[in-house]
C-alpha cells in the first residue's frame, strides 16, 4: 500500500501513462466498478483524447447489476459474496464480453463507513484486471483510512495494475 494518499494530480499522471500506452497498443479500456462508483473511469475520461482508448465504464452495485451487465452468477454471488476474489474475476471478464475493450479493470469492495464483517473488514477490495483472451489477475487490498481514503487508494491500485499489465 502507499505511504501516502494518491492525490488528484498523481491519479492524474497515472491515467495519462495508461492511456498513452493503450493507445499506441491500440487497446481500449473497459472499467467495472462496484465500490468506486465510476470513480476510475472518470479519472481515465478527465484525459483529453481518451476516447481513443476507453470504451466504457459501469458502475455496478447490486448484486443485479452485477448479474445483469456483467454476467456475475448468482451462485457466485451467494457463494462467495461480492467482495471476493471470485467476484472480481467474474466482473472482469465479463466487461470484456459486454464491451468492445481489450483491456479490463474490475473493482469490488468495501469503502465504509459500514458494511464491513470480521471475514471483511472496511477497507477490503478486491482488483481484477484482465487482457481479451488471457488470464485474469486478482489481488486483494485492505485500506485503511475514511470512505474517501479506500476509494481513492482503490483508484489508484486499480490504474497501478493496469500499468503492470
Amino acid at each position: 500500500m502507499p505511504t501516502s494518499l494518491p492525490d488528484d494530480e498523481e491519479l492524474h499522471e497515472i491515467a495519462v501513462q495508461i492511456g498513452a500506452r493503450l493507445h499506441d497498443n491500440r487497446d481500449m479500456l473497459v472499467t467495472a466498478e462496484s465500490c468506486t462508483g465510476g470513480w476510475i473511469a472518470k479519472v481515465v475520461t478527465d484525459i483529453a483524447g481518451s476516447s481513443a482508448w476507453f470504451d466504457c465504464g459501469m458502475a455496478v452495485y447490486s448484486y443485479e447489476a452485477k448479474q445483469a451487465l456483467l454476467g456475475v452468477r448468482p451462485q457466485t454471488l451467494e457463494e462467495h459474496g461480492a467482495v471476493s476474489r471470485e467476484t472480481a474475476i467474474e466482473m472482469v471478464s465479463g466487461a470484456l464480453v459486454h464491451s468492445g475493450a481489450t483491456v479490463a479493470v474490475a473493482v469490488t469492495g468495501i469503502a465504509g463507513p459500514g458494511g464491513g464483517t470480521e471475514d471483511k473488514p472496511v477497507g477490503t477490495v478486491w482488483i481484477a484486471w484482465k487482457r481479451r483472451g488471457g488470464y485474469p489477475q486478482a489481488q486483494v487490498f485492505a485500506f485503511a483510512g475514511d470512505r474517501d481514503a479506500v476509494r481513492r487508494q482503490t483508484v489508484a491500485e486499480a490504474l497501478r495494475g493496469l500499468e503492470r499489465l
